[in-house]
């Protein structure tokens, strides 16, 4: 299959449609919502669910692989999905408008998110039940923000690394509070 070919729609679902439907089921909604926002039915996106990640690796030069990543973030602009949420709580959508619009609550998050894996937490769901955000919002978030915080590292390396030890510190501490103390904070040298 040339390239062109690995771009055609699957049962007319395009790649910007499969991109933007897995980032909302990312973000809770069912694949029968997607479906019907696909105008197909729900076997008909399971096939192509199926079939868009074979096509992916039948593509060597990874050209979908970097439209995938486009245009699942930009999964809120698409006009299929674009008026399509989940069931949220008012909190949870705030918070999911909040984390795309502002950056340092985003990497405050990002780094909240990597603590807790480290304290044995699921971090994805840590940031579902505390902030409301499901994973999907939080990838679409990351989309967005990666170029301007690759230009952020590249301008004030230091400042950005100091930020982000801040965050660590806080989140040490509050999972380490909340587990009962550090395993090593008893002890006197």
């Amino acid at each position: 299959m040339s390239e062109n070919s690995l771009l055609e729609p699957i049962h007319g679902i395009t790649l910007e449609d499969y991109s933007a439907a897995c980032a909302k089921i990312g973000s809770g909604l069912s694949e029968a919502d997607v479906a019907k926002a696909l105008g197909v039915e729900v076997p008909v996106w399971q096939e192509a669910n199926l079939l868009w990640p074979e096509r992916m690796k039948q593509d060597s030069t990874f050209h979908i692989v970097t439209l995938f990543g486009q245009y699942f973030g930009a999964a809120d602009k698409h006009p299929k999905f674009s008026n399509l949420k989940p069931a949220a709580s008012t909190e949870g959508s705030g918070n999911v408008e909040k984390i795309k619009a502002d950056k340092d609550f985003y990497q405050e998050l990002e780094v909240a998110r990597q603590v807790a894996y480290e304290y044995g937490l699921d971090g994805a769901q840590w940031i579902l039940d505390k902030y409301g955000i499901p994973l999907g919002d939080f990838q679409i978030a990351a989309s967005l923000w990666s170029d301007q915080i690759h230009q952020d590292i590249q301008a004030n390396y230091q400042g950005y690394n100091q930020r982000q030890d801040a965050y660590r510190a806080k989140y040490q501490q509050l999972f380490a509070d909340a587990q009962g103390g550090n395993v090593a904070d008893d002890i006197d040298f």
